[in-house]
């Protein structure tokens, strides 16, 4: 089980989102104590003890993280893991195990987890864990944010393949230099019709950026 934090740590840089979390363990104390501590924290944390609960919870909606513990009594985290990554490849899952050892991590970072935490940890662990994956992946974002920072890193990819400076483009696709850098840095979501513009004049297709922003 987590160890407390200390209050000096309650909002450190390390604070991750709000993020959407599944919590997979088959000891019930554990599984309401972290859904306590994450709840508290500000995120939305869904808690089960059975691969059928878990599956169907995902099915429902799929969170961000999956907190997943690897060694169970009745269940299998490695077989639900294989599972995850035939299902959602780029799901975040962080490994939670109270008995860790080299060839299990080996394993598991075989099928691209993200971390491995071996219990106990503290909040602060799991609160620096979780403020990593946010960060590298992008999570804890609203749709719009995800949207206008994969717009702008598609239109960046875009340019640069073609070889084209922002002058370029901009005499192509008939949008302001100053607007077109406002994108590319995501600082600004271009209208439907400079985002058609755009992609029409680098012979993209903008649905395809849509759906890279997972919308």
């Amino acid at each position: 089980m987590p160890e407390p934090s200390s209050p000096s740590s309650e909002h450190g840089a390390s604070t991750p989102p709000p993020l959407s979390i599944i919590a997979f363990d088959d000891d019930d104390d554990f599984r309401q104590y972290i859904r306590s501590v994450l709840e508290a924290d500000g995120h939305e944390c869904r808690v089960v003890g059975s691969q059928e609960e878990f599956f169907e919870s995902c099915e429902r909606q799929l969170p961000e993280v999956v907190l997943l513990d690897l060694n169970m009594g009745r269940e299998s985290g490695t077989q639900v893991l294989t599972q995850i990554r035939q299902r959602w490849r780029k799901l975040c899952v962080i490994i939670i195990t109270g008995y860790p050892t080299l060839e299990g991590m080996r394993q598991t970072f075989k099928q691209e987890v993200f971390d491995y935490l071996a219990k106990p940890f503290s909040v602060d662990d799991l609160r620096k864990c979780l403020a990593q994956a946010a960060e590298q992946l992008n999570l804890g974002q609203r749709p719009q944010d995800r949207l206008r920072m994969e717009i702008g890193r598609q239109v960046r990819l875009a340019r640069t393949q073609r070889g084209w400076t922002l002058k370029e483009l901009s005499e192509a696709a008939d949008v302001s230099v100053s607007q077109l850098s406002s994108i590319e840095r995501g600082a600004h979501l271009p209208s439907i019709e400079s985002m058609v513009a755009i992609a029409i004049a680098m012979e993209q297709r903008p649905s395809d950026w849509i759906q890279a922003a997972g919308l």
